[in-house]
């Protein structure tokens, strides 16, 4: 039976990085005889201007009906005078809860020929190979409760709520471990157990967990040391598994580390390893519709979601492999750009994988 792909192109770069992805998704699919089709549907900002709504009711069952979700970007400044509730990121919000994509896998890994594209020094940083596994669809992005309100005393005061069952961290502590027995069998559980009750209940319950899989070495490290860890000696961590916000943070840090925010893929997945795929940069609205943005994050997604959801390992090594070969070839989108180098479009990126993809 075909399998389905919900295609989300979003706003800003969305549009443009994700034809990329999909030139090259469609080659594979075709010369593995995958077996996928694709629907397109708006999110975000797009869908807002034409339903008023970041998330149509229709783009939702389209998602909860296909197999995987290739998304591209969404926001971007037009929007932010919005009230919150309706703005762009509503809508990606909505889909990770609606679909209950707890488990957000952010792999960085430092290709050989961008070493010197990172701010630190090549001998930080070559051969950096992490993965960040983030509790997605929990914590403080969608505790309760939440809102502005005006206290008695006439001063406005704004509450959050970071809150966790020990069912949502025992199933992050599981995605976790496995991923870490797949890896070299380190696992870090980042936290503030010091001062928060709610990660201390984390620590515990991951130690808990561990006992499961004596496999794997596990231990704690307090997020702000966790923060300074990354830039100091990155490459001392294997998976990270940390909470929502925290994950949030740490997974920007580690993608700087390898040269640019542009090359690195997601997947937020379920507990059936259904997906949402995207790249974990922006909109990017500055420079949207220029033809320069960088498509390899959104390509990388498509290797994720071919390996994780599909079990196509091999057509996923074939895009990565693909990818690697492009850099060989010397083309780098602005992000990337270095003396020596060619600098090339979104579309002769995209066009340079497919190459290398057909031999």
């Amino acid at each position: 039976m075909p399998k389905k792909i919900a295609v989300l192109p979003g706003d800003g770069i969305g549009p443009e990085i994700v034809a990329e992805a999909l030139k090259v998704l469609n080659f594979i699919n075709a010369d593995m005889s995958l077996g996928l089709n694709f629907e397109t549907a708006l999110v975000g900002g797009a869908a807002y201007d034409a339903f008023g709504t970041p998330l149509p009711q229709q783009t939702l069952n389209l998602c909860k009906n296909a197999d995987a979700v290739l998304l591209g970007a969404v926001g971007g400044p037009k929007w932010e005078p919005l009230a919150h509730a309706i703005r762009p990121e509503r809508g990606l919000l909505g889909i990770r809860s609606e679909l209950n994509l707890f488990s957000n896998l952010r792999p960085a890994i430092l290709y050989p020929q961008l070493v010197h594209a990172s701010t630190l020094k090549p001998e930080v940083v070559a051969g950096l190979d992490l993965m960040i596994v983030r509790e997605l669809t929990g914590g403080i992005y969608f505790g309760q409760p939440r809102g502005i309100h005006v206290a008695e005393s006439g001063e406005k005061v704004g509450l959050n709520t970071e809150i966790y069952s020990e069912s949502e961290i025992r199933r992050i502590a599981h995605s976790a471990f496995r991923i870490a027995q797949k890896r070299r069998k380190k696992l870090c559980s980042v936290d503030k157990a010091n001062v928060l009750e709610v990660t201390e209940l984390w620590r515990n319950v991951m130690a808990e967990v561990g006992k499961d899989y004596p496999d794997v070495q596990l231990s704690h490290m307090y997020v702000d040391n966790a923060a300074m860890q990354l830039v100091r000696a990155p490459k001392q961590f294997d998976v990270i598994v940390t909470t929502n916000m925290f994950g949030d943070v740490l997974s920007d840090i580690a993608a700087m580390l390898t040269g640019s925010i542009g090359m690195l893929p997601s997947a937020s997945l379920d507990a059936n390893a259904k997906g949402m795929y995207e790249p974990i940069h922006g909109s990017a609205p500055d420079i949207a519709g220029q033809g320069i943005a960088n498509p390899l994050a959104t390509i990388l997604s498509v290797a994720m979601m071919l390996r994780y959801t599909f079990n196509q390992p091999e057509a996923a090594e074939r895009i990565e492999a693909a990818v690697n070969s492009a850099l060989d070839s010397n083309v780098r989108t602005a992000d990337i750009y270095s003396a020596g180098t060619t600098q090339v479009s979104t579309a002769e990126m995209g066009n340079a994988v497919l190459k290398a993809l057909q031999g």
